[in-house]
């Protein structure tokens, strides 16, 4: 295997036609020889707020304080991920998973968490890869491997974040940007 790709983004090209992952930005959290987790950054879902659900954590949750669609793996799992300043003694509560992004434990509530929140984000699932799989998905130009950016994580427009990170990239992958929806409307 290369190296881990945990922290970077996956970005959708257009030849990724897989309704759960057309468009999509995923924040890869995890990955190793045995496979890869992350989460899709831009399907908020519509009607799905964090305080229905999750009250305790809503004032910590970044704008727009939706539940997003993680990806088709357990859609009725919630996950809780965070920016977290890890405080000394330990990270209760907050498992680091690549850079200052971790898994935050939802059970808890933030007056029990051992770890500075900086920002998070509820989830409803999330996408995961098997063995090789990633790597073969990667091959055969599904997805666009980039750098993340600080507010990618948690930007308050996340609907635009597909077209946007195009937009940033150098070279001829800035084109994709521009890509039509439909392209059989051409």
């Amino acid at each position: 295997m290369a190296d881990s790709l945990a922290g970077k983004l996956l970005v959708a090209t257009p030849l990724l036609e897989d309704p759960n992952f057309y468009r999509t930005v995923i924040a890869l959290l995890a990955h190793d020889e045995k496979g890869a987790f992350g989460v899709v950054l831009n399907r908020p879902l519509e009607g799905v707020e964090v305080d229905e659900h999750l009250p305790q954590w809503v004032e910590h949750v970044a704008a727009p304080a939706a539940v997003f669609a993680g990806g088709p793996v357990e859609p009725t799992m919630a996950l809780g991920i965070a920016a977290c300043k890890a405080a000394d003694g330990g990270e209760d509560g907050w498992t680091r998973m690549a850079g200052d992004v971790g898994l935050l434990d939802l059970t808890l509530g933030p007056a029990d968490l051992r770890a500075e929140l900086r920002r998070m984000r509820v989830y409803s699932g999330y996408a995961g890869w098997g063995e090789g799989q990633l790597e073969g998905e990667i091959e055969q130009n599904a997805w666009f491997v980039v750098d993340a950016q600080p507010d990618d994580l948690f930007s308050d427009e996340p609907g635009t974040l597909w077209r946007r990170i195009l937009l940033r990239q150098k070279g001829d992958m800035k084109i994709y940007a521009f890509f039509p929806e439909d392209a059989s409307a051409n």
